[in-house]
């Protein structure tokens, strides 16, 4: 352990203790407050934050991308929440913050679970399910996700959880197998049915904002398929009425999946559309749905989203192209909420893995 510091947060004014081997977001997600965050690598650049008080020379950044703290920015005084260490009492600007998420902030608990199914949903992609061994319960928010520890290595990879909060502890994944991938090819070759992984969550904050009632466009690609299937299921359960379209963007028609559970979400949820696009659709795929990039597949359909609420999930370029497209279509920046899914495996497209 180290010295501990105070690191207070504005302009929501709330203070926690950091101990100086941790990070910033860490320590909060200790203390149940929910900072905005993604990676937890200092890839996404979800949890950037401006130092108000506070010599930047007192504050440790771990190995972290430029792309999402250029030298410019970090020099004007903002920094990477999952990768600063403070060595003094800081105050922290919060750049990206929701305070509804902020103050329901779950603790994180570690945990052992059992491998249930490891099935192949796609020609890359598993459908995985697990049971909770101990402790009893790790509670979360539907769109939220665990971290798996790599057997035999310190490391740990994260994944949304699909499917919705229940009593029986179970957690259903869907996860990209990318070559020599760390947990996915362990994942592709190893695991097998009663297997078992040490967990750690509850993370993330690509959760439905239950005080609004706005009417909702989901953007996914790939492997982002899973958050957005979380939030979709817990509202077909509670019988949220808003209305809600999913865009989901593939390359080809093997790279589908869960089409018949969202046709029937969309015969339970009157209000609810799905949207695939293919954006490489193979010579031998019978296809008479949207094609192209999923971006262009919004643009096209809606001429206006004004006053909407957005939700988008998948790989950077996605995210990116997304965020764009739904913002010059009339959705305030605050009101678009995305969840990057950044990989150390191959590049993806903006339409997914």
């Amino acid at each position: 352990m180290g010295e501990k510091h105070v690191v207070r947060f504005e302009p929501v004014g709330i203070e926690i203790e950091v101990d100086e081997n941790q990070t910033i977001l860490r320590a909060a997600a200790e203390q149940g407050v929910q900072l905005m965050h993604g990676c937890k690598e200092g890839q996404c650049a979800a949890c950037k934050s401006f130092v108000l008080e506070g010599d930047m020379d007192n504050i440790d950044l771990e190995r972290y991308s430029t792309f999402a703290l250029p030298d410019y920015e970090k020099e004007e005084g903002q920094t990477l929440l999952c990768r600063a260490h403070p060595y003094e009492d800081l105050v922290i600007e919060l750049l990206n913050y929701d305070e509804e998420i902020i103050r329901s902030g779950l603790p994180l608990r570690k945990g052992v679970v059992e491998v249930v199914s490891n099935e192949a949903v796609t020609h890359d992609m598993r459908h995985l399910v697990v049971k909770l061994v101990e402790p009893e319960e790790i509670k979360f928010f539907p769109g939220q996700y665990l971290d798996f520890m790599v057997p035999g290595t310190e490391e740990s990879r994260s994944f949304s959880m699909a499917n919705t909060p229940s009593r029986d502890g179970r957690y259903e994944f869907v996860i990209k197998i990318y070559p020599d991938g760390l947990f996915s090819q362990f994942l592709d070759e190893r695991v097998k049915v009663g297997d078992r992984l040490d967990v750690e969550g509850p993370f993330g904050t690509f959760t439905l904002r239950e005080s609004r009632t706005s009417d909702l466009i989901f953007v996914g690609g790939g492997a982002g398929m899973a958050p957005v299937l979380g939030l979709l299921r817990s509202m077909a359960e509670r019988g949220v009425e808003r209305k809600a379209t999913f865009y989901y963007g593939a390359r080809a028609a093997r790279d589908l999946c869960f089409e018949k559970e969202l046709e029937r979400l969309a015969e339970k949820m009157p209000g609810f559309r799905y949207i695939p696009a293919l954006s490489e659709p193979a010579e031998d795929d019978v296809w008479d749905g949207h094609t192209g990039l999923i971006t262009e597949i919004v643009r096209a359909n809606e001429s206006s989203l004004e006053g909407m609420d957005a939700y988008v999930c998948g790989p950077p370029p996605m995210v990116d192209a997304a965020i764009a497209t739904l913002t010059a279509l009339g959705v305030r920046e605050e009101h678009i909420f995305y969840d990057k899914f950044t990989t150390t495996g191959e590049p993806e497209g903006e339409d997914g893995p």
